[in-house]
């Protein structure tokens, strides 16, 4: 036996089992994973292999004998009241109303169980959502006469498939005999995969798909190809969590229904999972408004009441094509419904963006086939971590930066909190892999408020992430491996007639173009305008237009100018559908074409023209400048006016940035053609 696997036998003896063993029992039994763990660590706790074979004959067997599908409900039913009595193993929960409390299983199809009070005390979970079970079953007849009851079937006993109880002392002293990385491995195991030959980036993001269950109210958004097992951990390995797929919900379904006075979904699970979350719809259009007030600070309101809850919600869906792609031509959100895509303050509401893409396909390679917790065990070790707080133990040893509201805060401690009880429950972890932790949790914020950037709100656009190690006070700022901008702006020269230009729109949001100008020779120097435009951006090219057709001789062009015909085009790089006002970029694209000299590289215009000629200045630098940045310029052309806003733009845009300041239109042409 493999010596990570001997240890956790001697350390939880009858708390792991063999993984390969879960996988082949499961094929033909539509049972939670937890309910077969149970019974294989039940029969098949050893390393003996013709004890392990007998001990999976009695769990087929216990399986074939005792397991109903659905569609043999009617079959059972006969069996009951042919024998009197049957042992089931189904999930059974009840329904308490005024007068009665009526039980009902999943598959045995009979939603009128009598079940004695003294169990719905001895497991409250009954009346909670419910638990599978074995459960005794007896048909009883009317007392007085020959004919049976009108609800004849009987609990007379449940014998959950869960731990008899939890020592959370006993699982830290465990935790002690194992180095960070066996701990992990061993981890990584009860979810069913091998660690062996993955990257330690790989295991902890894999892990983060346990944070919702170790952390009250967490907030976990993951994209990425279809196969990736996404939704394995929140159906399979947590009796604390459900799977809701995609379709219609209602307000009263997950948080609380006023009709019944009833807690929804929110106050019964500790992990609600919304599976191909592009097909959620919601059937109340307040829905995503209560969610975003639960979500930022754990309650809600329905009628007169302010009612709280600790359930983590986690958002699951696919990414139908190549990131890279996704990342340059919108954005990571993408595959969300439009009611949460179009909601920016929604998407602020996320803790952590883990990239489903960086998560291989499950393939038969990547399944262990050794030994991890029995995950019912986990669940019960996670489910007491909840209780406790672990969002401080940064600040022993670092800060975080001045790009981090309070909201990435409190994203950024709370993942780390979580990756903490997940991996020294103990509290006892290194400086270096907190930093580790750290970093992993500043990248995964980061990704959401990288994309609410491109989404063009201002209140977004300091994504300067970083954090101070108090010690020494030196700062390190942590990126995402995908990028923060799209790369828009090509280091490449571009053809004469071709600029890029950043605009702040009047709605407060930067949208990137390219300006393209071709000259159709045998013309007579009119404008024509490519595609549709609306009347802002058709009014600041005319407008440029009129002015360099005004001052032609001055510039040089007179007779250039009238011996072709121009057509412009402002192509969105943005795909935001905004209107452009840059009339200095498209007068230097004339200007460029005219003279059938490219524009410097990486270059990108700020400004627009007047009639006359005067530049009219930028309301803002910071702004346009970041997206610029982000989308790979590496120099701005600045009104001479906007010099003293310079001062405003942070020092990583500084760093990356070249400005070029003009006074006027000629001047801007000529610095733009490197003719100055």
């Amino acid at each position: 036996m493999p010596e990570l696997d001997q240890k956790a036998n001697d350390v939880f003896a009858g708390k792991v089992v063999r993984k390969d063993l879960v996988r082949k029992v499961k094929v033909g039994a539509n049972v939670p994973v937890y309910v077969l763990e149970y019974m294989l660590g039940k029969y098949c706790a050893t390393d003996d292999p013709t004890a392990i074979q007998a001990g999976l004959r009695l769990v087929h067997f216990q399986l074939s004998e005792n397991f109903i599908r659905p569609d043999e409900a009617n079959k059972a039913m006969f069996e009951v009241k042919d024998k009197g009595h049957k042992t089931l193993l189904d999930k059974i929960r009840v329904r308490s109303t005024e007068r009665e409390d009526w039980g009902e299983m999943a598959n045995f199809g009979n939603r009128f169980l009598h079940v004695p009070d003294y169990l719905l005390r001895q497991f409250p979970r009954l009346l909670e959502g419910g638990i599978w079970a074995h459960i005794n079953l007896e048909y009883r007849m009317d007392e007085d006469e020959d004919t049976p009851k009108s609800h004849p079937f009987y609990v007379t006993d449940i014998k959950p498939i869960q731990l008899a109880g939890f020592d959370l002392e006993d699982y830290l002293k465990g935790r002690q005999q194992f180095s960070t990385e066996e701990w992990m491995d061993l981890l990584v195991r009860t979810i069913g995969l091998e660690p062996t030959g993955m990257s330690q980036r790989l295991k902890l993001l894999l892990l983060v798909r346990l944070i919702p269950l170790v952390e009250r109210n967490y907030n976990l958004i993951e994209l990425g190809p279809r196969g990736t097992g996404k939704s394995f951990v929140y159906r399979e390995t947590t009796p604390y969590a459900i799977l809701v797929s995609g379709g219609k919900t209602t307000v009263a379904n997950l948080f609380y229904n006023m009709g019944t006075a009833k807690m929804g979904l929110v106050g019964l699970w500790d992990v609600i999972a919304f599976d191909e979350v592009a097909g959620i719809e919601f059937s109340d259009k307040t829905a995503v408004q209560i969610l975003k007030d639960y979500m930022e600070s754990g309650s809600f309101s329905r009628g007169r009441e302010e009612l709280a809850a600790e359930a983590s919600m986690v958002y699951l869906g696919n990414i139908n094509q190549p990131v890279d792609v996704l990342v340059r031509t919108s954005h990571l959100f993408a595959p969300l419904p439009d009611a949460m895509r179009d909601d920016m303050a929604f998407i602020d509401r996320l803790h952590y963006y883990l990239p489903g893409w960086e998560v291989p396909k499950l393939s038969t390679d990547l399944l262990t086939e050794g030994y991890g917790f029995v995950v019912d065990y986990l669940a019960e070790a996670l489910r007491e971590l909840r209780r406790q707080n672990f969002t401080d133990m940064i600040d022993a040893h670092f800060s975080l930066g001045a790009h981090l509201n309070a909201r990435d805060a409190k994203a950024v401690r709370k993942t780390v909190s979580g990756l903490i009880k997940l991996l020294h429950p103990n509290r006892t972890v290194t400086v270096e892999e907190l930093r580790g932790y750290l970093e992993l949790a500043l990248e995964g914020r980061r990704r959401v408020k990288e994309q609410l950037k491109k989404l063009g709100a201002f209140e977004y656009y300091q994504t300067s992430f970083s954090y101070l190690v108090n010690e020494s006070m030196q700062e390190h700022f942590v990126g995402v491996p995908e990028g923060g901008g799209r790369g828009l702006i090509s280091s490449d020269p571009l053809p004469p007639g071709s600029v890029y230009a950043v605009t702040l729109t009047d709605e407060d949001k930067v949208v990137l173009h390219r300006i393209e100008v071709g000259k159709i020779a045998g013309g007579s120097g009119k404008l024509r305008i490519a595609g549709p435009v609306d009347s802002a951006t058709r009014a600041s090219l005319t407008t440029a237009f009129d002015y360099l057709r005004a001052r032609r001789r001055e510039l040089g062009i007179d007779r250039e100018l009238d011996t072709y015909d121009y057509h412009v085009q402002a192509v969105d790089l943005s795909g935001s559908g905004e209107r452009v006002r840059a009339g200095v970029a498209f007068f230097i694209a004339v200007y460029s074409a005219l003279k059938e000299r490219g524009v410097r590289p990486a270059l990108v215009v700020l400004g627009d023209l007047t009639i006359q000629g005067n530049v009219l200045v930028a309301r803002s630098l910071v702004e346009p400048l970041q997206v610029a940045m982000d989308n790979g310029a590496k120099r701005a052309l600045i009104p001479v006016e906007n010099k003293r806003s310079f001062l405003e733009v942070t020092a990583d845009i500084v760093e990356r940035v070249d400005p070029i300041f003009y006074g006027e239109p000629l001047a801007a042409a000529l610095k733009a053609l490197g003719a100055e």
